[in-house]
């Protein structure tokens, strides 16, 4: 069986259709994740994550906020971190804020690496979007905006900043503002 043979078995309700794009989602990031790290050398997908937003950063972030960022713990960014630094990408630095905090900031060798090794695979990730026109890109794009949208729903409510139900009634409102227009 194929994910496409698979997914024909979520197709006919709507909450079947949610949990087949939850488990799409799981297996998308297994199947990149497999590919990129025995493609590119030197960094893992995590690691490079870490670098490829370090790098974008108009200021350096500590490990707290780049582990909000990028969705997993501080210990999980100071690990990625440590290695990167034991490779040469960074360097981490005490966050001019917060003498009890570190800052990630990238060397010279994080910016050569995207200008020259990893410039192949940059070309090679074109074969991930060729399927799409660019209409369902601009879609794509909105839609996974608005995932993390839903993300933050989950967040509140797995923290009991705010009771499910009131977000239930929000979610619903919602929908029926949608359907309406």
């Amino acid at each position: 069986m194929n994910y496409f043979d698979l997914s024909q078995k979520f197709n006919d309700t709507t909450e079947n259709q949610e949990k087949d794009i939850f488990n799409t989602l799981f297996i998308a990031a297994n199947k990149l994740q497999t590919l990129f790290d025995s493609r590119i050398p030197e960094v893992s997908l995590k690691q490079f994550m870490l670098l490829s937003t370090v790098r974008h950063l108009e200021k350096p972030l500590t490990f707290t906020q780049l582990g909000c960022l990028l969705g997993c713990s501080r210990q999980n960014i100071k690990k990625l971190a440590e290695s990167l630094k034991k490779k040469g990408f960074i360097t981490i630095e005490q966050s001019p804020l917060d003498s009890r905090a570190m800052c990630v900031c990238p060397t010279e060798k994080a910016d050569a690496f995207f200008q020259h090794e990893f410039a192949p695979y940059q070309q090679e990730l074109q074969y991930l979007f060729a399927v799409y026109t660019e209409e369902e890109i601009a879609a794509l794009f909105h839609l996974l905006t608005k995932l993390y949208e839903g993300i933050s729903h989950l967040e509140t409510v797995a923290a009991g900043r705010q009771p499910a139900e009131k977000i239930s009634v929000e979610i619903k409102e919602r929908k029926d503002k949608a359907e309406n227009e």
